[in-house]
């Protein structure tokens, strides 16, 4: 008896797919194939789950269709795929009735419980096997059926601070970074930001061995009365690059306090015990790792937090270094000053003074005078500026360096630049956490010290653009945003535009403001390959440029220009890149709009 019209349709007669060997069908929207094997008549759905080739295209052997475009099989009774890569393909119910095939289009509903379920755990296979495609069509499935960023934000997190060995890595930097930089996204942008991040963490983890986790110290509780001296244990064993004993004195701390800031304390000294600690990467880290934790809640504080700690143990220290040794010995001069800061914090208490931060501050700031860069910063403390004030000036200076950087230095010469300005940025999110940490203030002058290190590479000094040099357009509207960010783009697809790039920011801002201009950067950096430290360099210039605009303490200069200069100029050195990575999210997106990639193909 054929099933009712609605939920049934014939298709074809027996005697036809035999004689052609399948037969190809629309029905209800749907395209299927149908397949002859072993006495029985199997539908499946005709776009290959991979990238949409046609399936009536492929080959069929002992039971097995393979699609002929990238060779993925699959059994022809329960569409179940063989090639991990791939995905199953969907089948549906048929029957036969006098010589007539009929097709069921209506297919078992799963809950939407089950469907987040499974393509969470597609998501998770996907990791393991650092596909990006099924990266991408996992989340644009899962955000489709309201799963929020930040819970694909947190399995990430999972996924990364357990599967790598070697812990906190660039691409869990990389997927904090993206979800911070959601707010300055297009929202068509915000899916393609945690795809890079999510495929950035499984690049990161393939082909490592987990990590295992370490037990605090028995009975936990009696230390948490003396946390004092589990952070005093810390440092020691990470000063003797004990990475096991900090491991466990860390844990016991976690599970012994609920406050976060002390747990926080704990780290951000031991990361400021030495200077500028693998080019500032540790620190850097530690406070994404933070920044993670505001995102997915406390409960996640031990195994996020545990990742770092071999980083500590092992980082490279700028004591060792001969540039901060000779010909001038600046650890020496750095702690002969942190010997004054308490003194000219106290004094600074009693100022009544509100600390703007001037030129001639900034002039200093860039100089070649060690001793003098020191002593503006402590006289700034003394005068009442306040730590997370000065730790934003501190990265302007360093943001600087970049925008002014000449193209004729050595091309590396940029990351150098930048490990200043992202330490910079850092050492200030962090001071935001912990403003009155006295160990935290030894960092501002280590990102001071760097920068100064860094001065020839603004020889010569690149002058900054100048808004008389012309708008883009006046109109405001819509279709010349449009436009400002196809020239934009435009100029990117070149190689080395660094100063058109600069001008085009200031064009921008002088006429649309910065609010039009940085869904346009955004976009800019999404569409490239992913690059870690532009990457940084985008969400660095973010975050100070909303910290300058909050806190208003630089006179007669333009900081948010200068800032969003820099990371123009950056991410101009950088492009273009081979942009495989937005290919393949573009196809993941018109597969799942439900577009045929190969509709020619029939």
């Amino acid at each position: 008896m054929v099933e009712e019209p609605k939920k049934s349709f014939p298709v074809g007669t027996l005697e036809e797919l035999k004689h052609k060997g399948y037969l190809s069908v629309t029905a209800q929207g749907y395209d299927i194939v149908l397949f002859y094997h072993e006495g029985e008549v199997y539908a499946l759905d005709n776009r290959c789950p991979h990238m949409g080739f046609p399936l009536s295209r492929g080959s069929t052997k002992d039971g097995i269709l393979t699609c002929d475009w990238h060779h993925a099989r699959f059994d022809i009774k329960t569409g179940g795929c063989f090639d991990l890569w791939a995905d199953d393909v969907p089948v549906f119910t048929v029957n036969v009735i006098d010589g007539n095939i009929f097709v069921h289009t209506q297919r078992a509903n799963k809950t939407k419980e089950e469907h987040r379920t499974y393509y969470l755990r597609r998501l998770n296979d996907a990791m393991e096997q650092n596909i990006a495609l099924i990266i991408a069509k996992s989340i644009l499935t899962l955000d489709s059926e309201g799963v929020s960023s930040s819970d694909l934000f947190r399995k990430g997190l999972e996924y990364g601070t357990r599967y790598r060995q070697e812990g906190w890595g660039p691409g869990l930097t990389i997927l904090t970074c993206m979800m911070n930089l959601a707010p300055y996204s297009r929202h068509e942008d915000r899916l393609r930001a945690l795809y890079h991040g999510l495929s950035a963490v499984a690049s990161d983890c393939s082909g490592q061995p987990p990590r295992f986790a370490v037990s605090p110290l028995p009975d936990v509780k009696k230390s948490s009365a003396d946390v004092g001296t589990l952070k005093r244990w810390f440092r020691h064993f990470i000063e003797v690059r004990d990475a096991d004993g900090a491991e466990r004195c860390l844990v016991t701390a976690i599970r012994a306090v609920t406050e976060p800031n002390t747990i926080a304390d704990m780290l951000f000294s031991a990361a400021t015990d030495h200077r500028y600690l693998d080019s500032g990467h540790i620190l850097d880290f530690t406070n994404k790792a933070f920044e993670a934790l505001d995102i997915v809640g406390w409960d996640m504080a031990e195994q996020v937090l545990t990742s770092l700690v071999t980083l500590y143990a092992q980082a490279a220290r700028m004591e060792e270094r001969s540039s901060w040794r000779h010909p001038i010995d600046i650890v020496a001069l750095l702690n002969d000053c942190f010997d004054k800061l308490p003194a000219a914090l106290e004094k600074g208490k009693q100022s009544q003074n509100t600390w703007k931060a001037s030129k001639e501050i900034i002039d200093v700031l860039l100089g070649d005078n060690p001793t003098a860069i020191i002593d503006v910063l402590i006289e700034s403390l003394q005068d009442g500026a306040k730590q997370e004030e000065l730790a934003a000036v501190v990265a302007y200076a360093a943001a600087l360096r970049i925008a002014q950087f000449p193209v004729t230095n050595e091309y590396s010469d940029w990351d150098t630049a930048l490990h200043t300005f992202t330490f910079a940025n850092a050492v200030q999110q962090a001071i935001r956490r912990l403003p009155s940490s006295k160990e935290l203030l030894r960092a501002i002058f280590d990102v001071a010290m760097s920068n100064y290190l860094n001065r020839f590479l603004n020889v010569p000094c690149v002058a900054l653009p100048s808004e008389k040099e012309g708008p883009i357009n006046n109109k405001d509207s819509e279709s010349n945003r449009e436009n400002i960010m196809d020239r934009f783009l435009d100029t990117l697809d070149k190689r080395h535009q660094v100063n058109e790039a600069a001008k085009m920011v200031t064009r921008c801002l002088s006429t649309q403001g910065e609010r039009e201009l940085s869904p346009i950067l955004m976009h800019a950096l999404l569409r490239e390959d992913r690059s870690f430290h532009t990457i940084q360099m985008l969400e660095a210039t973010f975050r100070q440029k909303t910290e300058l605009q909050c806190l208003q303490i630089l006179d007669s200069v333009k900081p948010i220009s200068h800032v969003l200069i820099a990371a123009a100029r950056y991410l101009a050195a950088h492009t273009p890149t081979a942009r495989a990575q937005g290919q393949t999210f573009e196809i993941a997106w018109r597969l799942h709009q439900g577009g045929k990639l190969y509709e020619e193909i029939g």
